[in-house]
């Protein structure tokens, strides 16, 4: 079962990430350390489709790496 995107976006607070809206239902989420951002597009009760969990795990996992 997908996960809701309120709960990717709360694994991304927790993370340091920073929210930044963008057009109608786009945030965008940065992190100081990365370049990159993290574009999430929906409302919170939306399920996550399989690309935005994986640019959200990949951000994740580039940010441990860097932390290590």
């Amino acid at each position: 079962m997908p996960k809701k995107l309120r709960e990717l976006k709360s694994l991304l607070r927790k993370a340091g990430f920073i929210q930044r809206t963008g057009k109608g239902s786009h945030t965008v989420w940065l992190h100081p350390s990365l370049g990159d951002a993290v574009v999430l597009s929906g409302n919170d009760g939306d399920d996550a489709k399989p690309y935005q969990q994986r640019d959200i795990d990949l951000a994740l996992k580039k940010l441990e790496d860097r932390d290590v």
